[in-house]
């Protein structure tokens, strides 16, 4: 298991890289942005604030509690461990690190929040994907091997797709998720299949980041260097479809939200 320990990250940081989106079919369809995200120990989540970035007030970024979880500014690291116990993994009791963007000018909205769960002895072995769509809702995927085992870099973990997410696409099939986390880049990619095998991929997304100290220096520079970004998210979305349909790529219409908000 030594050889599976996870590089856990000894105090929040910055990442900075892309998003890549790969779209097969109908229609090829392909976008990168360069982006920037936090990665924060829940267990040193006091450490976040600095100059520039504030939590549970404005500032250039923010951190709120409310943004995540129960939605109500609980305690987050109650609601991670409350998600694995519902899946039966409470027996994962380590440190939980969450993967987001931070508000920028008090705005934020993320597609994608992603709660790395560790065991006591720093190996991961749960992963919670909070997914949002722009109609409001959101669904949390409890990822897991299913014997419980530790989740090796670069291994593949699937589940069921519940969420309506884009309107370009129905609500069936399965995603396929791997993810690499330590000292040198924090990777997740994230496969959508349409179909019951990996022969039907339909999207492929890529979210990389090379990590660094998160201080107010480093939280200056991504403000700076983009300043839109979390604005700029909502728009690209927009764009994206536009172009979409502009391929003539079928249209969808938004089912009810799933019964349950989290699946495992």
């Amino acid at each position: 298991m030594s050889s599976l320990k996870a590089d856990l990250p000894t105090g929040p940081e910055l990442c900075v890289g892309n998003v890549v989106h790969h779209r097969l079919r109908p229609a090829d369809h392909h976008f990168s942005y360069k982006v920037f995200f936090l990665r924060i120990p829940l267990s040193r989540l006091q450490a976040l604030p600095n100059r520039w970035l504030s939590r549970e007030r404005f500032n250039l970024l923010s951190f709120h509690a409310r943004d995540y979880g129960a939605r109500d500014g609980s305690d987050l690291l109650v609601w991670a461990r409350a998600q694995l116990a519902a899946a039966g993994l409470a027996h994962i009791d380590g440190e939980v690190v969450l993967q987001t963007f931070p508000r920028l000018l008090g705005y934020v909205f993320n597609p994608i929040s992603l709660w790395y769960c560790h065991d006591s002895a720093g190996a991961l072995r749960a992963v919670i994907a909070e997914v949002n769509n722009t109609f409001g809702e959101r669904h949390n995927y409890v990822l897991c091997n299913h014997d419980g085992d530790v989740i090796a870099p670069g291994a593949w973990l699937s589940t069921r797709k519940q969420l309506h997410v884009s309107p370009f696409c129905e609500v069936r099939g399965h995603y396929r998720f791997r993810f690499v986390q330590d000292s040198v880049r924090s990777l997740a990619h994230i496969d959508y299949c349409d179909g019951p095998s990996e022969d039907d991929r339909l999207i492929l997304t890529t979210i990389v980041g090379k990590p660094r100290a998160l201080d107010a220096r480093s939280t200056l520079h991504a403000f700076t260097h983009y300043p839109l970004f979390t604005l700029g998210v909502m728009a690209r979305i927009h764009w994206q479809a536009f172009k979409l349909w502009r391929k003539r790529v079928p249209w969808f219409r938004k089912p009810p939200p799933p019964e349950f908000e989290t699946s495992h």
